[in-house]
């Protein structure tokens, strides 16, 4: 009886602890990974994969001109070794895409088959920026450097990785899984995600996709949600052209070019397109309240009440970039060009202008805002080939949705998941444009700081991080794509 009492009086001790917060509970740790089998062991895969990915950053795939043929060979060797063939196809001369397929029935089935995407080219560096070689991959701090290890060397690795992982358990599949890593698509996937919808689909076709695009977002040491990407905006470049007398320095004139083109931009600078709040963006506002601070909380749910929607969205715009560029079309003027002596007065100067339309939403009607705005004969304005299509988006009542919310659960306890904007553009869109369900992941955890790196310097990802976005992509795919 008395020691019945002792567990007893023990087990109330230790409740009264936790409910008063004397003693934390911890959370719970992540389930084991789903479709496990003899053949595989996921923490040394992961390490392998952390070694294929410095190699892939020391293939210098800068675009232009890309050269992404030398690392799509580098990955078919890797594939190879395990057992997998694969293809490349080139689209012009030392570009192109590679694909390989994990095949569920003895034919191809398009009709059900997930599509696991990643790009091989990355965008310029300037080398004297870094504190290490971009192209060098090197570890250190726990972190693998180098340009491409978030955009996107880093998840078409982790791709090539869940293949492998795949092929290693030996497990059932209960639908075509199909590796494509691409090229082209920093500057808009015509000799990559366009040439391989447009002259290979038929290696390609699927019913869903993953790819880059959304985000496992860390704050206060924990995931706060998974950021799943269903539409992107769309971006145009447009150049602003003012036009004046050329002449000597030594006597200055009314027309100057460059003082009409810095009116012009300052301007521009500090316009704020209207607010809108379109359905996916609504979503990810109404379940990001539920893990934000009470204020930020309160402005999120006031975007839906008719009488504080403005309000709310100033709050909101002002608080974060992110949420500022979800709710409006945005124009950020990126490079001015004038002159070409110090005491000539120039007949002519330009600015670029980088615009990202919210879906749906014309470039002509914005542009005619511009003129009105500027209000300047002096001043023109020239749109370039917008880089994508509007696209719907896809729905989140699809089983692959569930699937990484039943991964988001077993490996990050209390993070929600929820539909995004992504403010930048994928290659998604071409997807998307035949009914594909696609949708945008980064299943690494990272928190703001991290993500800040991508196209900028010391690009990083934190070698704990790939490890665990490689074992967060296997679970979402065994949940999807595996009998269990």
């Amino acid at each position: 009886m008395a020691r019945k009492t002792c567990k007893w009086l023990g087990a109330v001790l230790l409740a009264m602890l936790a409910g008063a917060g004397g003693a934390r509970a911890q959370a719970p740790a992540p389930s084991p990974a789903p479709a496990s089998a003899a053949g595989l062991d996921l923490t040394r895969l992961s390490t392998e994969a952390t070694g294929w990915l410095q190699g892939l950053i020391r293939i210098n795939t800068t675009n232009p001109p890309g050269n992404e043929l030398v690392a799509a060979k580098y990955l078919a060797d890797i594939l190879t070794k395990e057992g997998i063939p694969s293809e490349i196809f080139e689209s012009t001369p030392g570009r192109g895409f590679l694909v390989a397929r994990l095949q569920a029935g003895a034919l191809p089935d398009p009709s059900r088959a997930l599509l696991l995407m990643g790009h091989l080219d990355v965008v310029p560096v300037q080398k004297e920026k870094w504190s290490v070689d971009p192209f060098g991959g090197i570890i250190q701090g726990g972190y693998i450097y180098g340009r491409g290890a978030m955009d996107d060397k880093g998840y078409t690795i982790t791709n090539v990785a869940i293949l492998v992982a795949l092929k290693r358990a030996g497990v059932r599949l209960n639908r075509d899984v199909i590796l494509l890593a691409e090229g082209d698509e920093e500057a808009g996937g015509e000799q990559g995600m366009q040439f391989a919808v447009a002259k290979h689909w038929d290696k390609i076709a699927c019913a869903f996709a993953l790819n880059e695009g959304g985000e496992a977002l860390v704050k206060d040491g924990k995931v706060q949600y998974v950021g799943v990407q269903t539409n992107e905006k769309v971006a145009v470049n447009v150049t602003v052209i003012a036009t004046g007398t050329s002449g000597h320095a030594s006597r200055p004139r009314k027309d100057n070019a460059v003082v009409h083109l810095a009116a012009a931009v300052g301007k521009i600078g500090v316009y704020q397109a209207p607010l809108q709040l379109i359905s996916v963006t609504q979503v990810y506002f109404e379940q990001l309240a539920k893990v934000e601070d009470e204020e930020t909380a309160k402005w999120m749910r006031a975007l839906e009440t008719s009488d504080r929607t403005e309000h709310a969205g100033r709050w909101l715009s002002d608080a974060s970039p992110e949420w500022n560029a979800v709710l409006h079309d945005t124009i950020t003027p990126t490079i001015l060009q004038a002159g070409f002596g110090k005491n000539v007065i120039p007949a002519e100067a330009r600015a670029n202008l980088n615009i990202r339309l919210l879906p749906g939403n014309s470039i002509d009607a914005l542009i005619e805002q511009l003129r009105k705005l500027v209000d300047d004969p002096a001043v023109r304005f020239e749109v370039q080939q917008p880089v994508g299509e509007a696209t719907p988006s896809s729905s989140i009542n699809t089983d692959l949705y569930q699937a990484i919310g039943k991964a988001t659960t077993e490996m990050f306890p209390g993070a929600v998941v929820l539909p995004k904007l992504s403010t930048y553009a994928t290659d998604s869109w071409p997807l998307r444009l035949r009914s594909i369900t696609a949708y945008g992941l980064n299943p690494y955890p990272m928190s703001e700081d991290d993500l800040k790196r991508m196209h900028s310097e010391d690009e990083r990802l934190s070698v704990d991080s790939f490890h665990k976005g490689v074992e967060f992509l296997y679970r979402i795919v065994s949940h999807f794509a595996v009998t269990q």
